[in-house]
């Protein structure tokens, strides 16, 4: 019985570990490809460190043949010249410089493979984080397309609103729009129609019907009458 319900207990963790690693997936391919991107940093450092290392051992073999030719010229001279006990000290030194010299070539060339190695290394690394970040940047645009479309296939978040939402809302902005355009329209109209009083004057101006209020030449009339001008 205890082992079933420690199996049980594993499983269920197991199942939890799942769904969390589902849910926060891309902060953690994001998190995995900075870690990634760290190592193969690294490694291109190392790889620059050893290729500068080569360099400086491949300058102080050059620097040791160099002073074994010129040893050698030296005591070839010196026996010439009788001076075998010269010659001797320099054979001496010449047997000890080409000694750290083959050593130095043989270290070389286990320098040189490791090297390589690292190079291949360095490369397919970076070919395959180049290639993680491809995938990465496809699972993002993916994830983005899923939230956009999320109100048709799931619900969306309490806080968070969908395009259906944003377009029933544009709909009611363009309707209530529509119908501020057409109230503005009917009271120009209303302003446009000819009042009851002016329509009056104009027909009294036309000589239909009396006067709807006092006119200059009626005034001017009575004054003449008054006068006693001829009207």
């Amino acid at each position: 019985m205890f082992k079933t319900v420690v199996t049980l207990l594993r499983g269920r963790a197991f199942e939890a570990e799942e769904r969390l690693a589902d849910r926060h997936a891309l902060s953690l391919l994001d998190q995995q490809m900075r870690d990634a991107a760290l190592a193969v940093d690294r490694a291109r450092k190392a790889l620059a460190i050893a290729i500068a290392q080569d360099r400086t051992e491949e300058q102080k073999l050059s620097g040791t043949r160099d002073r074994l030719a010129e040893l050698e010229g030296r005591a070839v001279e010196a026996l010439k010249a009788g001076r075998e006990d010269l010659a001797q000290k320099a054979a001496e030194n010449i047997a000890a410089l080409e000694g750290d010299a083959e050593a130095a070539e043989r270290a070389r060339t286990l320098f040189a493979a490791e090297i390589a190695k690292l190079e291949r290394h360095v490369r397919d690394q970076s070919a395959r984080l180049a290639e993680l970040e491809r995938g990465r940047r496809i699972a993002r645009a993916a994830q983005a397309v899923r939230v956009a479309r999320r109100g048709r296939l799931e619900e969306a978040p309490c806080h968070q609103a969908t395009l259906s939402e944003a377009e029933a809302t544009l709909a009611r902005l363009r309707e209530q729009q529509t119908e501020g355009i057409a109230a503005e329209a009917a009271l120009d109209a209303l302003d446009a129609e000819p009042k009851a009083t002016s329509l009056n004057e104009t027909l009294a101006d036309a000589g239909f019907g009396p006067p709807v209020k006092p006119r200059a030449s009626d005034v001017l009339a009575r004054l003449k009458e008054k006068a006693g001008a001829p009207a």
